[in-house]
Order: structure tokens, then C-alpha cells, then sequence
């Protein structure tokens, strides 16, 4: 399933997603909060054990949302999130389901002027993260520019020199 990142290099902390977010919805389902001067963002991550879904005494919530003729306001869920990202207003929970309800995509995507969220498949990411490591094993993996050059190359075969001493 897809989820929601949002890069905390890029956002500036100036809440459009958050507002966008409440705009659409009855309370914004993004928190943008700040930490040591970055701002990061707080989004249901659509767990793949979910304790929100686990712990709902009458299954109103499923992977992609909350059922609010079903939710009871019992607040369980916001409780039992990791993340804090379950939302609870007007005794109904509510949690990001990537505005699957509008066709052009999440608000808060379309709100963020600095291009810091984005939509990211983990099956996807982790894919490329392997083939890049298997490019490394076999030696046919370009190294970044900041990385190369004589310095690189010097603590390269330093490290395998201890390793080889150990």
C-alpha cells in the first residue's frame, strides 16, 4: 500500500498541507510538527499489523479508512497508534486514507508549495534499494560525486585493511 513522506529536509513548516488537509476533511489528517528546528511530518503509516485496526471493538477501521457509521467514539485507536497519527473529532476517529476520494490526489500533495510530501510505494523503494546494493556487490555501482576521488578511494582500502588484520 502506499503511503505519505514527507521529506523534512524540504518542508518549511508552513502548515498549508495541514490546513488543506482540514479543509477537505472535518480535521486535518496530517500534523506537521517541529523538532529541534525541522519540521516532520505525523501521517498514518497504513501499518501492516495495525494495533488501530487490532484494537477497534466494532471493526470499524480498515487499512485504507474509518467506517463512521460504525465508529462509537471510544478512542481506542488514537490511543494505541504508534505514530499519533489517528485523528479524533466530534467523537468519530478519522486517519489519512490518501483522499481516496478525490481525483486528483491527496490535498495535502497539492497544498505543499516546497514539494515536500510525496506519495511513496515501500515496495517500490525497497526494490531499488536492493538493486543499488547488488550494483555495489558487483562492482558496476557509481559512487555519488561527493563521494569519489583519491580520499574515498584511500579510506576504502584502509577499511579493508583492518577488516583483513582483525
Amino acid at each position: 500500500m502506499e503511503k505519505i513522506s514527507v521529506n523534512s529536509n524540504m518542508c518549511d513548516g508552513c502548515l498549508n498541507c495541514e490546513n488543506m488537509c482540514g479543509s477537505v476533511h472535518t480535521a486535518p489528517r496530517i500534523k506537521i510538527i517541529e523538532h529541534k528546528s525541522s519540521f516532520y511530518g505525523i501521517v498514518c503509516q497504513h501499518c501492516e499489523s495495525a494495533p488501530c485496526i487490532k484494537i477497534c471493538p466494532t471493526d470499524a477501521i480498515s487499512d485504507e479508512k474509518v467506517d463512521t457509521e460504525k465508529c462509537i467514539g471510544c478512542g481506542l485507536c488514537v490511543m494505541v497508534c504508534p505514530f499519533g497519527a489517528m485523528t479524533y473529532t466530534a467523537s468519530i476517529a478519522e486517519k489519512c486514507d490518501l483522499c481516496a476520494d478525490r481525483e486528483e490526489g491527496p490535498a495535502c500533495i497539492k497544498a505543499c508549495t516546497k514539494r515536500a510530501i510525496s506519495i511513496l510505494d515501500p515496495a517500490k523503494v525497497k526494490a531499488k534499494n536492493q538493486q543499488k546494493f547488488l550494483s555495489k556487490l558487483a562492482g558496476v555501482y557509481e559512487p555519488d560525486q561527493k563521494k569519489g576521488g583519491i580520499v574515498h578511494v584511500l579510506t576504502s582500502q584502509a577499511r579493508a585493511r583492518l577488516v583483513l588484520e582483525e
